[in-house]
């Protein structure tokens, strides 16, 4: 006999694979710089140079993460053109009611609320912690789904406030930036001929090593694992939402009518933001392949929230 998962067998099941995939981005980093290295220089040099390649970059991704942690929310909002909403204002007194009774439901503050004048149906959360944190939605996801759908969705998005996803994506955007700046700056010394040791050629050969070591870690190695920390707490959300409104089939039916028409125009050149919201906002099929994905396949989501409604 089967045994039915329940809301928090998905949730534990999910945060142990994220755990896991955190994990494993720095050591995929330290062995690419290692294994690269090690083909042009003997095996002590290589330890030394990811040594020295290593904590550095660590550091510029601490200070980096510094700085988008005190402005990051702003700009995401910013780069949606979402404006705050109040309310004292009655067309939204509605919204606010259910932002309110989800964010009791999930015994977190009420975040403040914004609006995306965009028709589509999408929706995000973002802020550096629960007591600072924003949910946006779109005008489209307001006027065309009902209540409870609307419940879900918010839901959702609380989970991800309550589940510290908002903070694990900065962490991970930010690292991406600082590797990807490192890189171009590793080729450029490279380019110029290395250190200034009595070897030049061979400080070159470990630089453009280094070099693409980066380029593996940026282009191939990071993608694959942030998307799938994206898709995992994409499930983590959906069950963390269900467990919030006691009604799973409320979150399925709206991720039905979302996934018809979740492009929102103006992120459509904000590829990083894709991660955040509630369906890929670039709308379907866009994705080069499953691996790259930001989200699961909706049917998977559907079906498993079908599943715990059962």
């Amino acid at each position: 006999m089967n045994t039915v998962k329940t809301v928090y067998d998905h949730i534990r099941s999910n945060n142990i694979k994220t755990t896991l995939l955190v994990i494993t981005f720095p050591l995929i980093f330290i062995a690419l710089i290692f294994l690269f290295t090690w083909m042009v220089v003997p095996l002590n040099d290589a330890i030394q140079t990811t040594v020295n390649v290593a904590i550095p970059t660590f550091i510029a991704c601490m200070v980096w993460l510094v700085i988008s942690w005190a402005f990051g929310d702003s700009m995401m909002l910013h780069s949606a053109h979402a404006h705050e909403i109040f309310d004292t204002d009655m067309q939204y007194r509605e919204i606010f009611r259910s932002v309110e009774n989800v964010a009791i439901a999930a015994g977190l503050p009420r975040p403040r609320v914004y609006i995306i004048n965009d028709n589509s149906m999408n929706a995000f959360a973002t802020g550096r912690s629960p007591r600072d944190a924003s949910i946006a939605l779109t005008r489209g996801i307001i006027k065309r789904l009902d209540k409870l759908e609307l419940e879900g969705v918010i839901a959702h998005e609380m989970a991800h406030i309550g589940n510290r996803d908002i903070r694990l994506d900065m962490l991970l955007i930010t690292g991406v930036g600082v590797t990807v700046f490192a890189a171009d700056m590793i080729l450029r010394l490279a380019i110029m001929g290395g250190n200034s040791n009595d070897n030049k050629n061979n400080g070159a050969a470990v630089l453009l090593m280094v070099w693409l070591a980066f380029m593996v870690f940026n282009w191939i190695i990071t993608p694959v694992l942030r998307m799938a920390i994206s898709r995992s707490r994409e499930y983590a959300a959906d069950a963390t939402g269900a467990q919030i409104t006691h009604n799973p089939m409320a979150l399925a039916n709206a991720l039905r009518k979302i996934t018809t028409d979740s492009r929102v125009e103006c992120l459509d050149k904000v590829k990083s933001m894709a991660a955040v919201c509630i369906a890929y906002p670039g709308g379907p099929r866009e994705f080069a392949s499953s691996l790259m994905a930001t989200h699961p396949p909706v049917e998977k989501r559907i079906e498993r929230l079908e599943s715990m409604a059962s």
